[in-house]
Order: structure tokens, then C-alpha cells, then sequence
């Protein structure tokens, strides 16, 4: 009969069948954040990069925090955000963005009453032209839409992270909705690329058909 294990600092020894002792390495720790590092301060610098909200597992691993204060930490920037007072009564200041959950996971966004004066300040502020990579990125938006940005990676073959952003910030497209499945956004473009085109309607977007090399390469089911 093997006898008990004996637990030793670094390793687990038992009596294996043979007589020899077999031993097993502790767990190395999950790596994460330092300790001096707050999670919410942690997490709010994540969160202000990221182009896709971020499950509470995610973030969890990549701070290397259990998921129930993770959760803690992102309610705390929530009521952080919304301007709620504080343990101590002390009122708060509500911030012009918010952290919002959508498709499952967390993403800091503008909050909807800034929306025009962001708008606003893009197109007078930043009028300088658009890039090649942004108008091909443009262009494949606006015959597939609604479409998300790993389709639309993979029909240009780049990454298309900062395009996307600067055509959001542009207000040339913008978030049609969430896959409820995998979190992927879908964009679609907006009323304000129509009137940069002058036009009235998609549909009076020019066929591409005939400017493909054999009329369907890379855009299937375009017009």
C-alpha cells in the first residue's frame, strides 16, 4: 500500500510502486498586474486601447486577478464614469465618456450626448484627406456592409485596426451592431459619406463589377 503523500515546500513526494519517491513541481503563479498597481486603474488603461469590448474572463487573465474583482473593479468605474457619489457622500463628476457593456464584454465609448460636438470637431478640426489604405477600407464598407472588421481584414490581407478608427473618428461609418455570438462589431457607413459623395442613397454607388479583373474577385455579391 503506498503510504500518505508528505508535503514538502516545492514539490509533493509519494511512494511510488517501486520505492522511488516521484516528486511534483508547485504551480507556477498566473502571471498579472504587480500588486502596487490598482485593477481598476489597470483596467481603465486596457480599456482605453482596445477596439472590441473585452469579456470579464479576458481581462481577468490579462491582469491575473480572480473574475469576481474584476467585476468589482469595472462597477466601480462604471459609477466612477456616471458621476455617482462616492462611500462617503462626496458627489461625482460625470464624465464625458461612459463604460458600457455590449455583445458581452466592456468598451469605453463617448457618451450620446457628446456625440455631435465629437462629430463636429472631426470634420472641422481634421479635414485633411483621407489615406489610400482608409479609402480602400472605406470602399469595402460600403459594398459589404454590414461587415466586421475581421471580414474586412481579410479581404484587403492587412490589419485594419487604425483605419477603422480613423474612420470612425471621421464619422464615415460607424457601429451598426454586435454579434450577440462572438462579440465581433459590424460597421456600416453613415449619412455623412453619402453627402461627402453627393449622393442620395447607396444604391447610386457606381457597379464594381466591371473594374474587377474577372468581375467577382474579392467582392462576391457586389454590384
Amino acid at each position: 500500500m503506498a503510504s500518505d503523500a508528505d508535503v514538502t515546500e516545492g514539490t509533493t513526494a509519494a511512494s511510488a510502486p517501486d520505492g522511488a519517491e516521484e516528486t511534483v513541481p508547485d504551480e507556477t503563479p498566473a502571471p498579472g498586474i504587480p500588486d502596487h498597481i490598482e485593477v481598476e486603474r489597470a483596467l481603465e488603461a486596457i480599456l482605453m486601447i482596445v477596439d472590441e469590448p473585452q469579456s470579464l474572463i479576458g481581462l481577468a487573465s490579462a491582469l491575473g486577478r480572480p473574475v469576481g474583482v474584476v467585476r468589482a473593479a469595472i462597477a466601480a468605474l462604471v459609477a466612477d464614469y456616471d458621476g455617482e457619489a462616492s462611500e462617503d457622500g462626496t458627489p461625482g463628476t460625470r464624465r464625458g465618456l461612459e463604460l458600457r457593456e455590449v455583445g458581452g464584454g466592456w468598451r469605453i465609448y463617448v457618451r450620446g450626448e457628446y456625440d455631435d460636438v465629437v462629430r463636429d470637431y472631426v470634420q472641422t478640426q481634421n479635414p485633411s484627406k483621407l489615406s489610400q489604405a482608409a479609402l480602400e477600407t472605406l470602399a469595402v464598407i460600403a459594398y459589404k456592409q454590414p461587415i466586421s472588421r475581421g471580414s474586412i481584414a481579410s479581404i484587403r490581407a492587412v490589419n485594419v485596426d487604425s483605419v477603422v478608427r480613423t474612420l470612425l473618428g471621421r464619422g464615415l461609418i460607424t457601429e451598426a451592431f454586435t454579434d450577440s455570438e462572438t462579440g465581433a462589431i459590424h460597421y456600416a457607413t453613415t449619412d455623412l459619406l453619402l453627402t461627402q459623395l453627393g449622393i442620395n442613397s447607396l444604391d447610386e454607388l457606381p457597379q464594381i463589377s466591371p473594374l474587377l479583373d474577372d468581375g467577382s474577385a474579392g467582392f462576391d455579391d457586389v454590384r
